[in-house]
């Protein structure tokens, strides 16, 4: 099981943190939703569970709970600037589809 950030995403997750004034990592997991059965869900990780992975990169943490792995296996966190548009983007090796929108993804 591995998942990897660009040096721009850990550069965001530090300023994100610092910003924020406390916290261990971000929380990387997904959830059921829209059309094509699942979106990630990104949040600030502020204590380890038992059942949490923890990668890093970059001296930046990445927590994700056992139950997402198979769905985030592989995938490359990175964060992007286009035009006045920033964000994270997901490069995730799994996808098999995604929605219209843009808003879910498909693994089977």
């Amino acid at each position: 099981m591995t998942i990897s950030l660009t040096e721009k995403a850990a550069l965001q997750i530090k300023k994100q943190l610092e910003k924020r004034g406390s916290g261990i990592g971000l929380k990387l997991g997904v959830k059921k939703s829209g059309c094509s059965g699942y979106a990630y869900v990104l949040d600030y990780a502020d204590q380890l569970n038992e059942d949490d992975s923890v990668f890093e990169a970059f001296g930046v943490k990445v927590i994700v709970p056992e139950s997402d792995l198979e769905f985030v296996d592989g995938i490359e966190l990175d964060y992007r600037r286009e035009g006045i548009n920033e964000a994270f983007q997901f490069n995730n090796p799994n996808v098999k589809g995604t929605c219209g929108c843009g808003e879910s993804f498909s693994v089977s």
